[in-house]
């Protein structure tokens, strides 16, 4: 028992992710912009992260309006995504609030959510905006509707031309 202990806590030195300090980043983003061909909104954010104590092997974790998310790392170093998806409906257009927390803040984050404390208390590692347009659902009318009218219109002329014609 005590060498699974020993492992661990060995593990646990080694395997512990670096805390960044004095964080310098470059970001972009991509949100669904047509909601015709999907069926969630989907949000993605794509950054590096330089920092100023060197750094390497950062464990970040990004809230979202309450909801927590992990950060994948790239390949290459310091590279970082994150990305989730909620339902149109609930995807309103306007600027989404990133928070990126390391190990040290999540952890003081997720304690604070189940001890219902303020969270707001805790300061993330950095934040990063995201802007989101709203996504285009389609046409008020759809294509098909739009043509049966037409035809009908033309149906309906072409008859009463006729009708006048015979008269």
């Amino acid at each position: 028992m005590r060498v699974i202990g020993a492992v661990l806590a060995l593990c646990l030195s080694l395997c512990a992710a670096e805390t960044c300090t004095d964080p310098v980043i470059s970001t972009s983003s991509y949100t669904t912009a047509d909601a015709v061909i999907s069926s969630e909104t989907v949000f993605i954010v794509e950054l590096s992260l330089a920092c100023g104590n060197g750094a390497q092997s950062v464990a970040l974790y990004a809230d979202v309006n309450g909801k927590q998310f992990p950060v994948t790392r790239g390949q290459d170093v310091g590279k970082y995504q994150v990305s989730w998806s909620i339902a149109h409906t609930q995807a309103s257009s306007g600027t989404y609030q990133v928070k990126f927390f390391d190990e040290e803040s999540y952890s003081a984050l997720r304690k604070a959510q189940r001890n219902n404390e303020d969270v707001e208390a805790i300061k993330p590692l950095f934040t990063v905006n995201v802007d989101h347009r709203g996504a285009w659902s389609g046409p008020w009318v759809s294509t098909e509707v739009f043509a049966a009218v037409v035809g009908i219109i033309l149906y309906y002329l072409a008859y009463s031309t006729k009708s006048s014609i015979q008269a």
